[in-house]
């Protein structure tokens, strides 16, 4: 990528992308799906640095626009698409356990990337707390995948799935990127 690893080198890699919302906009939600189905990059990451990159674009004093009336990322419109990206990437894994089923659990994929101790904790934290673990998923890096694919294989209805992690993903989500984007330096430093 031609990052430099330094905080001038980050600051200039992110610093390109504060005026180009769109960008900013389909990074969010290409990466939320990579993340969902296990791309090593944590979602909280990928928040982090596009709530940095809104920081930058809320200081143009810092960090000018390309050319006069440059429109830069805006806070809340990127709160409400990180939202939706996580929500959506999540929907879609719920999904693929829902319609694929027992078909699903056969495959080599399942076998060699799902089953194993993180399946098993997923379907304990079902027998203990029901739909509510949907949520505890929201939480817990490393389980999401499987934890929202046992979601859908395990017959939880799609309006409670969508309610206990959409709330959990409410909670996280939006604050997450605000806060960076709003107290971004203090943060970081």
């Amino acid at each position: 990528f031609g990052i430099e690893l330094s905080e001038a080198g980050l600051f200039n890699f992110f610093g390109q992308f504060a005026y180009e919302p769109a960008q900013v906009y389909a990074f969010v939600c290409l990466f939320m799906l990579a993340a969902s189905f296990g791309l090593p990059i944590p979602e909280e990451l990928t928040l982090i640095a596009v709530g940095l990159v809104a920081n930058m674009a809320n200081h143009p004093d810092l960090y000018p626009p390309p050319y006069p009336g440059a429109e830069g990322v805006n806070t809340v419109t990127l709160c409400i698409v990180s939202f939706l990206a996580v929500l959506g990437s999540d929907f879609v894994v719920y999904m693929i356990g829902k319609v694929l089923g027992g078909r699903i659990s056969k495959t080599k994929f399942f076998q060699k990337q799902v089953a194993g101790a993180g399946f098993e904790k997923s379907n304990s934290w079902f027998q203990k707390y029901g739909g509510w673990a949907c949520g505890i998923f929201r939480f817990t890096p490393g389980l999401r995948f499987p934890g929202h694919l046992s979601c859908g294989l395990l017959g939880i209805p799609v309006w409670k799935f969508l309610a206990v992690d959409g709330t959990a993903a409410l909670l996280s989500v939006p604050t997450q990127v605000y806060v960076v984007a709003t107290y971004g330096r203090v943060v970081l430093d």
